[in-house]
């Protein structure tokens, strides 16, 4: 084999990994949507810990606000948690 015909192999085999890779890369709408899941998985978490929390301090009777703060703050750890999840895939 020539080194012309070498070098002529290696640019079609990079060309067609740059092809590759550009359509690998993604659309913007599955960018949106990778970013929203993201929000979800922070955001819900905590949400639902202050709703349960807020919940179990009316049950309680007494003015409380431990449940909430408390599982507020779990929830953040939850999302983070799981964003990280993400992330790391």
């Amino acid at each position: 084999m020539s080194r012309e015909e070498r070098l002529r192999k290696h640019l079609e085999v990079q060309e067609h990994r740059l092809k590759r890779a550009e359509q690998a890369r993604g659309t913007l709408l599955s960018r949106a949507l990778y970013v929203g899941t993201v929000g979800l998985l922070l955001v819900l978490p905590p949400v639902a810990g202050a709703y349960l929390g807020n919940w179990l301090d009316r049950r309680a009777g007494a003015y409380s606000v431990q449940w909430t703060i408390s599982l507020i703050l779990l929830g953040l750890g939850v999302g983070v948690f799981n964003v990280y999840r993400l992330i790391k895939e």
